[in-house]
Parts: structure tokens; sequence; C-alpha cells
């Protein structure tokens, strides 16, 4: 009856208007309890006010009840009401009280059953402070009425004045930004509505703060207060929390690199890397142009990172150091290697974010895929730069979405990074699932500076621009047209030759033409080898008709390559601790040793891959790409011989 009374009186002074409480009061219902139990109650409910910022204490001016029930699951900690009451398990008090608790150690994220005791405390009454939020602000009556719309007719159903974020901004766990970093993106196409599934699943403290925002927000808070290095590892929402409550716990400091593993092909490269924010001079939009593969026809979103050298100072010369950029790419994770669009339209590949070399990347496009690049600087100002890329690898650890070929792609993925990472407003209602679309609207909202590619040549000459080998082709194929007499018109019909078809030419080639000749028997290899990738995939792969020893070998060794190679995508598997979040320095030494096991090991297995997949081919092709070889060094040794002739120094 003393608690229905008290709880009474304090509606009545509030519909009063009579201030009640100057700031948060925990109070502890004592009834019942022994001299220990309220003793070593008080000390934990004291404890949890240090810990509160002092905002939060302010804003939420009212008395929680804190009681202990024994009417409580065996596996609960605690649970907030509505209102203003919390209850904490009884089954746990007599280990408080005595002291046990501190060293009693559990399989709960903070370690002990009295730590995890003062996160329950903060976690529910974060739960209370979340509610009482929602009642700030004029439009009181507009979110009760989209509340209770909400939940007879669900989000489809609500009308118009109650979509997106309008009913919605009162509250801490409704916040646009905070669901944002949280993982709950807005759908691209569908103006406010927020996704249902959180892809940002990996390296999670605890996996109770993906059943949703108000349980996210109360678990974050939890690390937020009591966890030093929770910045390091967490560093948006981290300063998401620091800039609401204006104000921050104390903290270690953080290491300034942020760690990423190269998903580059090289695997004879160290695959553990570090990115320092401060190294980047800009971020640009880099876009592959389409091409007539299904999957390819709305070109390739991905973002570039501009890292300066080294010792150079921060500016323009940076965009000089290639060979220190890095590619940030949304990619469908293919682990059986094959291409499906059903699978590409259900969301049955993960989407990952790898981290590539940009050298890489321009191979891969203009030289063998035969596509343009263009990279367009974001306008983006100092602190966006560098969030975006703490963001970026804050992905890179921790997301693994699904990947949908129309709705959730490489263009959409990039939009959500660019948002999450910069909060600027300018992406907020930003629609746009098509990678050419993107840089459109980019450019129309002024983020693109696309005036880089006014001037085709000063765009080449300055890396905004990285044309298609196709055109270097087709003028190699004009040189030797000039001296030879040969019947095709264009570099295509003259690769579509078979090998054989082209070695009769080699012997009458000049050193000029023999040069020329060269490129293209390696451009010819090179496609070949994407047409053998593509055949090993869709033939054999999945396949059991083929019962041969050398190809069940050879299909091992692709099956354990894909195995091995997963975690260039998803880096978190090879982390076993129970850290969360940008792995820390004591992560790292277990990170840098395992990675370069497993590049080792990939290195070996590309070797022997190399000699096993010839097994796995159609035997033509097989023999068109021994052709091939055979081309090359033939014109390697008919070039070395007329340099030599022509008394020039020998060629290696």
């Amino acid at each position: 009856m003393k608690r229905t009374r008290a709880w009474l009186f304090g509606c009545v002074l509030t519909l009063l208007g009579t201030p009640v409480l100057a700031e948060l009061q925990l109070a502890l219902h004592t009834d019942g309890l022994s001299a220990s139990e309220r003793q070593a109650s008080q000390a934990l409910l004291d404890e949890a006010m240090t810990k509160l910022p002092p905002s939060f204490k302010q804003r939420l001016d009212r008395r929680i009840l804190v009681s202990w029930t024994d009417r409580m699951p065996t596996d609960a900690y605690g649970q907030a009401s509505p209102v203003s009451s919390l209850e904490l398990n009884a089954r746990l008090l007599p280990s408080l009280a005595d002291g046990s608790a501190a060293q009693q150690k559990t399989d709960r994220p903070h370690g002990t059953v009295r730590e995890e005791l003062l996160a329950t405390v903060l976690h529910e009454v974060t739960h209370i402070y979340d509610r009482a939020r929602l009642w700030q602000g004029a439009e009181r009556s507009l979110i009760l009425r989209c509340k209770r719309q909400e939940r007879s007719l669900g989000q489809i159903g609500l009308p118009q004045q109650c979509r997106g974020e309008t009913a919605r901004r009162f509250t801490l766990s409704d916040d646009p930004r905070l669901l944002d970093l949280a993982g709950w993106q807005q759908y691209v196409g569908r103006r406010g509505e927020r996704e249902q599934h959180n892809g940002q699943l990996v390296r999670s403290p605890d996996a109770y703060e993906l059943s949703s925002p108000k349980e996210f927000i109360a678990v974050n808070m939890e690390y937020f207060l009591l966890d030093p290095s929770y910045g390091c590892r967490r560093p948006a929402l981290n300063q998401y929390l620091h800039e609401h409550f204006g104000w921050s716990p104390q903290q270690q400091a953080c290491a300034q690199g942020l760690p990423f593993l190269n998903a580059g092909s090289d695997f004879a490269r160290e695959p553990l890397g570090e990115i320092d924010p401060e190294r980047v001079y800009q971020v640009d939009y880099l876009l592959a142009e389409a091409n007539q593969n299904w999957v390819s026809r709305w070109g390739h979103s991905m973002l570039r990172l501009v890292i300066c050298a080294p010792g150079r100072p921060r500016g323009p010369d940076c965009r000089l150091d290639l060979d220190r950029h890095l590619v940030l790419s949304y990619r469908a994770f293919v682990n059986d290697v094959q291409l499906s669009s059903w699978d590409g339209l259900t969301g049955a590949y993960p989407s990952r974010l790898f981290v590539l070399p940009l050298g890489q990347v321009i191979d891969e496009y203009t030289k063998t895929e035969l596509r343009s690049l263009s990279s367009v600087p974001l306008k983006l100002d100092r602190q966006q730069i560098e969030d975006l890329v703490r963001q970026a690898a804050e992905m890179h650890w921790s997301y693994d979405g699904n990947y949908y070929f129309l709705s959730n792609n490489c263009a959409v993925e990039t939009l959500k990074l660019m948002r999450s990472g910069t909060a600027d407003p300018r992406f907020a209602d930003l629609d746009s699932i098509l990678p050419n679309g993107l840089l459109e609207v980019l450019k129309g909202r002024g983020l693109a500076d696309t005036h880089v590619l006014d001037d085709p040549r000063e765009a080449l000459r300055l890396g905004y621009r990285f044309d298609s080998y196709r055109d270097r082709y087709q003028a190699m194929f004009d040189v030797l047209k000039k001296q030879l007499p040969v019947r095709q018109s264009s570099v295509e019909d003259w690769l579509a030759q078979d090998a054989e078809q082209r070695r009769p030419w080699f012997m009458q080639a000049d050193l000029r033409t023999s040069a020329a000749l060269l490129l293209l028997e390696q451009a010819s290899l090179r496609r070949q080898l994407l047409l053998a990738q593509d055949e090993v995939k869709q033939r054999y792969l999945n396949a059991t008709a083929l019962k041969d020893g050398s190809v069940d070998k050879a299909n091992a060794t692709l099956q354990q390559m894909l195995a091995n190679s997963g975690f260039l995508s998803r880096p978190a598997e090879l982390l076993e601790s129970q850290g969360y979040g940008l792995p820390q320095p004591q992560e790292r030494v277990h990170l840098e040793k395992i990675s370069k096991e497993r590049q080792a090991q990939l290195l070996r297995l590309s070797t022997d891959l190399d000699k096993e997949v010839r097994a796995l081919l159609e035997p033509a092709r097989a023999r068109e790409i021994a052709a091939i070889e055979a081309n090359v060094k033939q014109i390697g040794d008919h070039l070395r011989a007329l340099h030599k002739a022509a008394g020039g120094l020998q060629l290696p």
C-alpha cells in the first residue's frame, strides 16, 4: 500500500504542475531486506547514479522505486516498468549481500554477477529515460494517435502524417541518426521507412541489442558507461552518445590506425593493414561503367580512399600516391561461386564490404572486363571524411547483409555507408538503386564534383578517370594492321580468331608490331582465363557428373580456397575472443598471426589450383589457353631477337 500511495501522490503532483524532483532518484524499497542486503543494494544504486551522465539525471527528474522480486525467470536480472519502477531478481541478492557476486563469473558479457547487476540497472533506467522522452514535445497527441494506429494497422497501413520520422522524433531509440548508426537503415526508394533486418550482427557485445532499437540503445548505454574501450570499439556511437548527453565517461586513448584486411588477390602481400583517417585526403565516388553482363549493366558503385604516402603533407599531391589508395567495395560474396540470377533477386548472397588495393581494381575493370572507371571527389569537409573512414572500418568488421541485385545492391549499400558515415543532411532523403543514377543524384545535390571529368585528357592524367583498355587494344591492332595485310577491321575480330590462326603473322612483324602483338596476346590470355573461370564456376563447382580423380582434386582445391578466403570479406571470423566492434591492440596481435597463416595457405592453394584447374576445363578451352601461352612465348622470343639485332640491350 505504501508503494501505491507514493506512486499516486507523485502522479497528483505531476498533474498539478509541481516539480517533484530536481533530478533522478533511485529509491530502494527496503521492506523485508536485512541490513547487509540494504547496504549492498544501496551501494549498487549509488554506483549506478555515479555512472549516469549529469544531463541524463536532470532530464529524467523522477523517483524510480527499485525492489527485489522472486517473480522473475531464473536467468533474468531485472526489468523496468513503463512508468517509474525497477525490479531486480531476488535470486541474486544473497551473493550481492555477501560480496561473492563481485567474484562470481558468468557467461554474460560483463563478466561477474555484480557487474551484470550494475549493467542491468543502467540498462533498465535507460529504457525509462527513452520512454520518458516520448512525451516531450508539442506533438504529443499526434504521437499517441500514430502509436495507436501503428498497433492496429502496422507500418504499411499508417497514414502519411505518421510515416517516416514525423511521429518518432522524440525518443532516443527512434532518432534517425541513431537508427542509421545502429543498422536499421532507411529503405532506399521508400521514403522514411526503416529496414527490419539489421546486418550489423558481427562483433556485437550482446546479440540482444539486435532485437530492437530500444534494446540497442539500452545495451549500448551499458558499454558506453562501463567499458573504457567503448570509444575505440564503436567510435561513431560513442560520438553520438557524447553529443546527446554533452558528456563522456573516462575512456582510454585509442590507436590512431583503423585495422582492415586487404582482400587483394596478391596472396604474398601482408593481409592486415591500418588506415589512419587523418592521412585520407579525399573520398571519391568510384564508378565502374556498365557492360553487357546482366549483373553489371548499370555499373558498379565503390568508394576510393585517397590516402597520402608517409611523409607527404595532406593535399592534392596525395592523388599521385596510387599505391596507397584503397577501394571500399560492397560485393556479393558468392561462397559457391555460382552466380544465379534468382539467388541475386532473393538475397541469397551475403553482402560484405571488401577493402581492395586501387591498382587491382583498376586492372580488374579496365584490363580484364574492359570497363572504364570514373573517380569523382565527394564534397565533404574534414570531419565528414574522417567519420566516413571510421564508419567504413566498423562496417568492414561488423556488417554481413544480404545482397539483392535490385534493392540492396552496391549502389544502395554505398549510399547507406555515406549517409551513416557523414551525417550530412543532403544524404538523408537521397534515393538511387542504380550506380550510374547515384552519381547523377550526388551531382544534383552538390555532393560530387563531376567537373573533374570535363576534360577527358586531364581527367586521365590526374587519375579522375581510368579508361578501358579496349581503346588501347584497338590502337595496338591499328599498328599491326598498318604493317600486316590482315583481313580483320577491329580488335574484337582479331581476338575472336583461334590462337593458331593468329600465329602465322608473328614472324612477319617488325619490332614495333611485335610489341603490339605481344600486348594483344596477353589481352587474349586474360580474356580466356576470365572465360575459363566462369566456365569452372558454371559447369563444375557444384556438379557431380565428372568423377575423374584429377577433377575431384581440383574441385576440392577450389572449395578449400573459397572456405579459406571468406575471412577477407568477413574478417571477424579470425577473432575467437569475446571482443566487439573494432579490434583493439591486444586482439590485433592474434589477427596478425592468424591472417598471415591464412594468407600463406591461400598462396599455396592458388599455386596448386593453377596446375589442377586445367582438368576442370572443356578440352577446347584448355587447348586455346595453352596455344595463347605458346603465342606469348613465341612473340616474346621474336621481339627479343629483333631488339638485339637492332643493337639494343638484351630484353628480359
